[in-house]
């Protein structure tokens, strides 16, 4: 099987964002051992948090800060649709679901 050829980079980006999301589980979500995140998921609120932040951060792009932050901005919006995702998939019973939560 041949490697795929990325148009837009979406190998280099992913990892970006692989990384990217690891660094949330270092800093101040990685204090308590756990993010907020995962009670607001419990509480079957997780969709509407998820989805707010999307919109939250989509807003807010490119009217605060610099171009760096901007892009910030995206990646959180990133790390937001895979929440949303996860969510999606423990809400419904479809992918693999982390049995931590």
């Amino acid at each position: 099987m041949s490697k795929a050829k990325f148009v837009f980079n979406e190998d280099k980006l992913i990892k970006e964002l692989y990384d990217y999301i690891s660094a949330t589980y270092d800093g101040h979500y990685g204090q308590n051992k756990f993010q907020s995140t995962e009670f607001i998921i419990d509480n079957g609120l997780g969709e509407g948090f998820a989805l707010g932040n999307i919109l939250k951060y989509t807003q807010r792009y490119g009217k605060k800060g610099s171009a760096d932050d901007h892009r910030k901005d995206l990646l959180k919006v990133l790390h937001y649709g895979i929440i949303a995702l996860y969510n999606h998939d423990h809400k419904y019973g479809k992918g693999e679901v982390n049995e931590d939560q």
